[in-house]
């Protein structure tokens, strides 16, 4: 079977995004983890630009990589100055990793105006540069930058690049589409003449997505015989990003039926793309096909009924091959059939001819037509359910909440007190507490409340707060939506309330984020 090799450039394109930033610690975890993942190179970084990447690649010899190796990146020789003087070039030795990529320019306009040197001076350039470096690696990568760019501009001259760089001693040319504007069928055709003029080439493909292009190109480069594919997880990169090797993992391992990792490494690739935006501190994108959470999220009462006879109804591919799984949604678009669906998600067993089922199906249209919405909010919406068979308990009872807001100095913040009285199991409690806001004084005091009967309350916190004006009033009067997302060790779960007062709003949802908690841990007691 035809072998792909994958080059995750994430470490050194991908921090080129814009707030997208690594730490050295940062870098060396997503290493192993992309390790993990079965990628083939890992660029790290470019030596001769940065402290941070000369300490990763001294860092990084610490580690036994199983499936990886490690690539340092950099550029041709200055122009005015030799390869063996070249400070850069003496970096990329110094970094001592076995494989290195370098690129060089393609196209005219780049060797006139950014480096300032000929036509002929940039072609010996290329291949001084790719000779000096070939004794001391195993392999060498040629990064033709701007090549489908250069092509346009001038055929011979661009290809006449490559064959420096060939000639050099370079183990594989990577065909970039730098600024990420190419067309399909453009990068289709320039890939056949390039194969027709080096037809025992290796070939690769890097390109960017400011054209919304970068997967779909590198799919067809792949079609047309490029082995090597470099791209970052999740896409990130300069300016639109670069191709999402989240995307072109699966299109090449499950689609095209090509090697490039094991079934098993292509489980984790969700896990992989989540972990490496957390380091990043990036929410990730719900809507990402294959990793994202609405990858295979079926809302429309009619979908959900077909994918609860064949997934294959509306959904490409298995999600549990790329570690995603199958949700189904609760709206008012919602059917019997989902409400069945839901239910056995939750370990409940209901038919969807069971009156219950049509009892929640009623209950939530009529929530919904009043503003309450259940897709980001299922914790709310597997009580809903529980409440429906009469298996929640009420944990405690609000007897009643005030929230002052003062400010004393316009330089100074505003303050916020909550008090709360409420009554568990016959005992009233009444305590207060500040928070940064109303609402987050208020989860404060409810939960100073609540600890001393349920204390395993300490171990969740709030993590998410949005609030939405609901269409339908004017001005003040109109509803507000409130989705609350809440987390503790094990679970992030979603709750939701809906009120023309905003902190009644936050109330419902907050107090429906703390039965959701209790709930669900005297489930697991029960079951243990």
């Amino acid at each position: 079977m035809r072998k792909i090799e994958l080059y995750d450039t994430t470490l050194r394109d991908g921090t080129q995004a814009e707030d997208f930033n690594l730490s050295l610690e940062d870098k060396i975890r997503c290493s192993m983890k992309l390790d993990e993942l079965g990628i083939h190179y890992i660029e790290g970084g470019w030596p001769g630009s940065n402290p941070k990447d000369v300490g990763y690649f001294k860092e990084i010899k610490n580690y036994a990589l199983k499936h990886s190796k490690v690539a340092a990146f950099g550029s041709t020789h200055n122009p005015r100055s030799s390869a063996e003087k070249d400070p850069n070039l003496a970096a990329l030795l110094k970094a001592k990793t076995e494989v290195m990529t370098i690129f060089g320019k393609s196209w005219t306009v780049h060797v006139r105006d950014a480096l300032r040197t000929s036509l002929e001076r940039n072609l010996e350039i290329i291949h001084n540069s790719l000779a000096y470096l070939r004794p001391h690696v195993s392999k060498l990568f040629y990064d033709a930058e701007h090549f489908f760019d250069g092509f346009k501009a001038d055929p011979d001259y661009a290809l006449a690049t490559l064959k420096a760089g060939l000639d050099g001693g370079g183990h594989c040319l990577v065909l970039c589409d730098t600024n990420g504007g190419t067309l399909t069928s453009e990068l289709i055709e320039i890939i056949k003449r390039v194969k027709t003029e080096f037809p025992k080439a290796e070939l690769g493909i890097h390109t960017h997505n400011d054209s919304e292009l970068a997967v779909a190109n590198s799919l067809a480069a792949v079609e047309l015989g490029a082995n090597h594919v470099q791209g970052t997880m999740n896409g990130v990169g300069e300016r639109c990003g670069n191709a999402n090797l989240c995307s072109i993992i699966p299109a090449i391992k499950v689609k095209m039926k090509l090697d490039c990792i094991t079934d098993e490494q292509l489980t984790r690739l969700r896990e992989t793309s989540r972990y490496i935006l957390e380091l990043a501190n990036i929410r990730p994108h719900k809507y990402q096909p294959y990793v994202g959470r609405s990858a295979f999220a079926h809302k429309g009462g009619i979908h959900v009924a077909a994918v609860e006879r064949n997934p294959e109804t509306y959904e490409h591919m298995r999600p549990e091959l790329v570690g995603n799984r199958q949700r189904i949604l609760v709206s008012d678009l919602s059917g019997r059939a989902t409400i069945k669906q839901k239910a056995k998600q939750y370990g409940m067993e209901i038919s969807s001819k069971d009156p219950i089922a049509m009892q929640v199906l009623e209950e939530l249209k009529e929530l919904e037509h009043e503003g309450f919405q259940y897709e980001a909010a299922e914790g709310s919406f597997e009580l809903l359910m529980n409440r429906a068979i009469g298996k929640v308990k009420r944990y405690f009872e609000l007897i009643g909440f005030r929230v002052l807001v003062s400010k004393t100095d316009e330089n100074q913040p505003s303050q916020a007190e909550a008090t709360v009285m409420v009554k568990v199991g016959g005992k009233v409690e009444h305590t207060a507490a500040t928070g940064v806001g109303p609402v987050n004084a208020l989860d404060n005091a409810l939960r100073k409340a609540l600890e001393n009967f349920y204390p395993e309350l300490a171990n969740m916190r709030l993590n998410d707060y949005k609030v939405r004006v609901l269409p339908g009033k004017e001005g003040t009067a109109a509803k507000v939506r409130v989705l609350i997302e809440s987390v503790d060790q094990e679970n992030i779960w979603g709750t939701v309330g809906v009120s023309q007062d905003i902190l009644e709003a936050s109330w419902l949802a907050l107090v429906d984020s703390i039965n959701y908690k209790m709930f669900k841990d005297e489930d697991r007691r029960e079951k243990q």
